[in-house]
């Protein structure tokens, strides 16, 4: 039997050789222009798609391979961000349950999206180009049938135009070509019917592939952007929380040093401390031995059957007015001609102040307002200011809505 068994592979051997060689020879013939060519520019069209398409195919297949470890690359990285983030936030922050939560939902979604892609896009994909190989190899064989199938017509032809006809001969090569010629037609007509329906099915692997992953990346960021905005809520409450507590950490040293804060100049009471404006009028205007230049005469500083000493118990809300030369000098030495006439010194409003007459000034706190001296030193009411904000007297140089405001509402600068 192992000698049979040798045999017949020596036989089935020696075939395949002459096969090869008749099929180069048959070449060599043709390309010599000695003998003609089986052509068919029909299918040859359907074997150019089909390169292209098993091209396009491939290039597509490696790209979503690129694209799923870009994935995995993004996951592992925001993986770690999250963990970094759950590991430093301190359990008495603002969310710290959230946070942890947080970690763990991103990468569930981020798992979820790489196996939707890797199931429903490559593994589809491979699917689809399994099929090249089995296909390429038969379009291979047709040709070589196509060549055997010359090569016995060829062969015919020639015994029949021997000088001796010899019938057997002429049958046998006749055998020859009618199996040839099977063959190869059996191999054309079904490659015929397929390459033009696996030309067409790319459009639906196209469609199929980038509909399933553009449903899947939209549900991915949309998830996705819900994390994101519960992070960037979490992270403006913490920033809240630090805030409040450095207000109350403020206050509560505000507090402490009450006494040294209420000897200021600008202002009676602390920062963090409700105030109310001094009533108006209270007082009368400001001492008469104060020196205004270019004002009208004070009035007496005290009125009828009142004595001097009515006013000693307020000086800590109490500004004694500037006199007009140091105002005089400010503006000329320090702001050259820029600064309004008539001013003394800047003020911060600590509280907002909203004005109750058509003369008085709206404050918000923040605001820097430019006290000057009032025009006569009757109208000031005790610890009451005049000024104009800073902000509208650097863009228009207008004096017309300067106005007045409570003393205690602001602090010196």
């Amino acid at each position: 039997m192992a000698e049979i068994g040798k045999g017949v592979t020596a036989g089935k051997l020696g075939i395949n050789i002459q096969k090869k060689f008749s099929r180069a020879q048959e070449k060599v013939m043709q390309k010599l222009g000695k003998a003609d060519e089986t052509r068919d520019m029909a299918f040859e069209e359907l074997v150019a798609n089909f390169n292209k398409q098993m091209t396009e195919g491939t290039k597509l297949q490696k790209d979503l391979k690129a694209y799923l470890v870009a994935v995995k690359t993004m996951h592992e990285a925001s993986r770690r961000l999250q963990d970094c983030l759950a590991d430093m936030y301190e359990p008495d922050w603002f969310g710290k349950e959230e946070i942890d939560s947080m970690a763990e939902e991103t990468d569930v979604l981020w798992t979820d999206y790489h196996d939707k892609v890797t199931d429903d896009s490559v593994i589809s994909m491979d699917t689809y180009l399994t099929q090249f190989n089995d296909i390429k190899a038969r379009i291979a064989k047709r040709e070589r049938k196509m060549t055997d199938f010359d090569s016995a017509r060829h062969h015919f032809a020639s015994v029949q135009k021997g000088k001796k006809k010899d019938e057997a001969k002429i049958a046998k090569a006749e055998e020859e070509l009618g199996r040839a010629q099977k063959v190869f037609e059996e191999l054309n007509v079904e490659l015929q019917d397929e390459l033009p329906a696996l030309w067409d099915s790319r459009v639906g692997l196209y469609v199929h592939t980038f509909q399933s992953m553009a449903g899947y990346q939209e549900m991915f960021h949309k998830e996705m952007g819900k994390l994101s905005q519960n992070l960037n809520d979490i992270m403006t409450k913490l920033e809240e929380q630090k805030e409040a507590k450095k207000v109350d950490k403020a206050a509560g040293n505000t507090e402490d040093s009450g006494k040294s804060e209420m000897e200021g100049a600008n202002h009676s009471e602390s920062a963090d401390s409700p105030v109310s404006p001094p009533k108006r009028p209270s007082m009368p205007g400001p001492p008469a031995n104060h020196p205004s230049a270019n004002r009208p005469p004070p009035r007496p500083t005290s009125a009828p059957n009142q004595d001097e000493d009515d006013f000693s118990g307020d000086e800590a809300s109490y500004t004694q007015p500037v006199p007009m030369e140091a105002t005089q000098e400010v503006v000329t030495n320090g702001s050259d001609g820029e600064l309004p006439p008539g001013f003394i010194y800047k003020v911060k409003a600590v509280h907002d102040y909203a004005a109750t007459d058509g003369d008085e000034l709206e404050l918000a706190a923040g605001d820097v307002v430019l006290v000057m001296a009032f025009d006569a030193p009757d109208e000031q009411d005790d610890g009451w200011l005049v000024g104009v904000k800073e902000s509208h007297w650097l863009e228009h140089k207008d004096l017309s809505i300067k106005g007045v405001f409570p003393e205690n509402f602001t602090q010196k600068v």
